[in-house]
Formats: structure tokens, sequence, C-alpha cells
């Protein structure tokens, strides 16, 4: 059984506890920490976009199609469906001479009740670029249009159906996974993701290297490592893309820079590169929270590795050994980074 890495405190008790693991890699494979399982196949769900997007830099295609920082973040995002959001996806489309409809991510309402709300009275339902995940789907399409060009096809009708995983663009996003992790993909546990692209389990191991790889470069290829370069450096300028009002990558993004790339996966998974430390970081809490925990996890092993100044630290320890307040705003207990956690680093 894995160790309790969040607690919930209420009064001098915990109230409840979260169960999971973490690795801390370095680029060549090394373990500068870890608890829990770390060998166990989990899907890393979102969490991995940035390795997604490896070959839309990597290929040439947002070259090609003139690609901005904050087209090149939202490739990376799992967005809050926000109007910068959607403009953004939007013009990636328009620059590869396509549409919306090319999509195939599906359609949500965006994840803040503001907009929810902005949206209906005006009386518009959301579409696929309110889909926190339509970067990454633009940028496939973007992707899918370069193959396109290169083998004289139509493009639209060349990339209906870039989500299947025998489909030229999937082929070339999963082969780029297996680089950064060094994870056999074909002998790796399948399903379908939220937005119903093949996802993949892999060890926090693989995936934590993985992480260290596109802090560094080091272990990819030239290719790889220029993309992996560019994409950090597009988050880093860019960071609302990423995420969004009043979430913890894009909070944490805007105060560190380059010195971080973090990024949330849904069922309690988080990932992070260090590109000073060369460090790559994966967690996955047991029971798939993450608000009350996997984020309370990444911003203690942050606080440990950073060593960050006065501001950073409260940034980091607001999240890390949280307040929580009732609606008298009355604090009534604590989410914690349990011992066991910050001993390990």
């Amino acid at each position: 059984m894995n160790p309790v890495l969040v607690e919930a405190w209420r009064g001098n008790i915990v109230e409840s506890a979260h169960r999971g693991a973490f690795a801390v890699l370095d680029s060549h494979g090394g373990v500068r920490a870890a608890l829990g399982d770390i060998d166990r196949p989990v899907f890393p769900r979102s969490a991995v976009k940035v390795m997604q997007a490896l070959p839309l830099v990597a290929s040439g295609a947002a070259e090609r199609f003139g690609l901005s920082d904050a087209e090149l973040a939202l490739a990376c995002a799992s967005h809050n469906g926000e109007p910068a959001h959607v403009a953004a996806a939007e013009a990636m489309l328009a620059k590869a001479g396509l549409d919306a409809a090319a999509l195939e991510c599906g359609a949500h309402w965006p994840y803040r009740e503001a907009f929810q709300r902005q949206m209906a009275a005006h009386g518009q339902t959301p579409t696929a670029l309110h889909n926190n995940c339509s970067g990454k789907h633009a940028g496939f399409v973007c992707i899918g249009c370069l193959l396109a060009a290169h083998a004289g096809q139509d493009a639209r009708a060349f990339v209906r159906g870039y989500l299947q995983p025998q489909h030229p663009v999937m082929r070339v996003v999963s082969a780029a996974i297996a680089r950064a992790t060094g994870a056999d993909l074909g002998a790796a546990p399948v399903g379908t993701d939220g937005c119903s692209i093949p996802t993949y389990a892999l060890p926090l191991r693989a995936l934590a290297l993985g992480f260290a790889r596109i802090a560094t470069g080091q272990g990819l290829g030239a290719d790889d490592a220029r993309a992996a370069r560019r994409l950090r450096t597009a988050v880093a300028a860019q960071p609302f893309m990423v995420a969004g009002t009043d979430r913890f990558d894009t909070r944490v993004m805007q105060h560190f820079g380059e010195r971080v790339f973090c990024k949330v996966g849904a069922e309690g998974m988080y990932a992070a590169a260090l590109p000073e430390q060369g460090l790559g970081i994966a967690i996955k809490i047991d029971d798939g929270n993450n608000a009350r925990a996997a984020e309370v996890a990444v911003a203690a092993l942050l606080e440990a590795l950073l060593q960050p100044d006065a501001a950073g630290t409260a940034l980091l320890r607001a999240t890390s050994n949280a307040v929580l307040r009732n609606w008298n705003g009355i604090a009534v207990g604590a989410l914690r980074a349990a011992e066991a956690l910050r001993r390990a680093v």
C-alpha cells in the first residue's frame, strides 16, 4: 500500500488522508527521491501534453504555420476555456487553413462558472474550442496538415480520424512519448483519454525520466531537444494559456518562469520539469484527487527542490500547507503535505 502523501486536518487530528507515490529522477535515470510504488503503471492523462506537443515543433509544423508563444503554450494546456484560450485555438486552426470542425475532442462548457454564465447570458453554447484540450488537438491538426502537404493530400480529409491509434498523427505523437520516457508503448496498458485519444499507462519512474529529459534535452534526439526547449520557453512566456485564471499551474509558472514547467493530469496525476536542477517529477494520488492532494504534493516537492525565495516559498506554502476556511471565513482546518513526503526530499 502506498504511503499517505497529503493529510486533511480538522481541529488537532487528521480527518482524511490521500495515499500515493512520487518519483524525482535525473535525465540519466537516477532516482533522486521517491516514495511509494513508482513502477506500477498509471495513466498520465493530460500531464504529458508537453510530450504530445513535441512533434508539433520537431516536425516543422509550428514554424510552417507561424505559431506564436501563446499558441504553443496552448498546445500543452488543459485550459479553462476562457476567451483568450478559445481565440488562440481558433487562430491555430486558421493558420493551418482549417476551422473548429476539424477538432474531434468534443465540446464542454468552460471550467469557470463566471464564463459559463457569460456565455449563457449571450445565448451561446460551447464548441470544441472551449474543450480544455482544444489547444492540444489544434496542434494535432497542424501536424496532420503538414503530413498531408508532404503526401500531396487534402488536409481536411487527411486529418479526419486523427485520434485513432493507427492514424499517422497519433502514431507520431505516441512515438514522441515513447522516445521521451523510454517506455515500450506496445507493451503498456492502453485506454481512452477524456478527449478521446489513446492514453498509455506508464510507471512514475518512466514519466519522471521523461520530464527530466524535457527539462534538459539530455537523452532526447536533437529535434526533440530543440522542441522541448521551444515549448518550455513558450510556456514560460505565456503561462496563462496553459491553465488560466486562479489555476495552480499558471500561478506557479507566472512566478518562477523558466525555472519550472508543471502540468496537472486527471485522476490525481501531476508532472513537472525543473531545468536548473535537471530533474523531472511525477506524482500519482491513488484516490484521483487533484486540488486537495496532487497540487499539495507537487507544491511541497517544488518547495524542497527549488529552494525558492521568500515570495516563492509563500506561494507554494499556500498550497502545501493550506488553511481551510468555511463560508464565514473561519479557519476550520488545513491541507498539509505529510511528513513522510517532506522527509523523502
